[in-house]
């Protein structure tokens, strides 16, 4: 049995198609700088003198990383609002994607921390630098500069695992897909083309983070 592929069914939802990719680099930039920014207080929290804080953090950092982020974005957008708490499908997708990035960016952070040089606490303290001075000064520069092609990676991770979002309608790339395969019935070719969309978005943000990591932290230790 023969296959004729015909992608020309495709050119005329080209529009579509860049619409749903930018969508996902929108989701995937609002995620990143909030799950960062999760990630970077979880990792203080997770080390904290308080063992309250502690705890809360570890059970965060636990429930995410074992849990399915389809299930947490589910429970964002299907279980919230039992308790009252209405989201669009937008808003729900940004928190669960940032939630999901902010505990993996936890451990990561909190692996760089844990691997800057003692000595360098030691120099702090001589400075006579506070503990909130020493961990923004000293420590978290070194940690991030440590981690940075991890904390990339995870990044792109995130941004492929939103593909789950166009299960509460959000029109990313992966909806859009959708959309075009119930039009033409080209599954092999819609998908075939979301695939290579994937993956040269992967590979674009990848390269940008790179690029970013170099002029932040290459030009910092100049």
């Amino acid at each position: 049995m023969s296959y004729a592929l015909q992608f020309g069914d495709l050119a005329q939802y080209a529009g579509m198609f860049a619409r749903g990719a930018a969508f996902t680099l929108g989701l995937t930039a609002a995620s990143t700088v909030l799950g960062v920014a999760i990630g970077i207080g979880g990792a203080a929290a997770r080390d904290a003198r308080s063992a309250p804080l502690r705890a809360i953090a570890s059970a965060y950092v636990e429930a995410i990383r074992n849990t399915p982020f389809i299930i947490q974005l589910f429970f964002v957008f299907f279980g919230l609002p039992a308790l009252g708490l209405r989201l669009d499908e937008i808003s729900a997708s940004v928190i669960a994607m940032t939630l999901n990035l902010g505990a993996y960016a936890t451990e990561i952070i909190r692996a760089g921390v844990a691997a800057v040089p003692r000595g360098h606490l030691e120099a702090a303290a001589s400075l006579a630098m506070t503990p909130a001075q020493t961990y923004r000064h000293v420590v978290l520069p070194q940690a991030l500069a440590k981690v940075f092609p991890a904390l990339s990676s995870q990044i792109v991770i995130v941004m492929l695992g939103s593909a789950v979002v166009s299960q509460i309608s959000v029109p990313d790339l992966t909806y859009a897909a959708s959309y075009i395969q119930s039009r033409n019935f080209r599954a092999f070719e819609t998908y075939l083309a979301i695939t290579v969309a994937y993956l040269g978005l992967a590979v674009v943000v990848r390269a940008l983070l790179n690029i970013a990591g170099r002029r932040l932290f290459l030009r910092g230790s100049q």
